[in-house]
């Protein structure tokens, strides 16, 4: 588990191959790999690496992914509509 960082990737977006090679493809910090059918994990050792760059919110819809800063205010990052 990470100290800093929490990545949550909705259900749809994960099982979309499309869409978790778009993923995989702009994280600077390989947070994102892809699995079995082409479904996208997420890779816990690399989640401290997170640079809140925001490339992963720009290619998923709103809602899709969400990044979670798990100190200071806590605040949570993700694309609305």
């Amino acid at each position: 588990m990470a100290l800093f960082i929490d990545v949550e990737v909705a259900p749809q977006v994960a099982s979309s191959p499309d869409l978790a090679r778009k993923l995989v493809e702009v994280c600077p910090v390989n947070i994102f790999a892809l699995g079995a059918k082409d479904a996208l994990e997420i890779v816990e050792k690399n989640l401290d690496e997170c640079t809140l760059c925001e490339l992963c919110l720009s290619v998923a819809p709103p809602g899709g992914v969400r990044v979670k800063k798990l100190y200071g205010e806590r605040q949570v990052l993700e694309r609305r509509g």
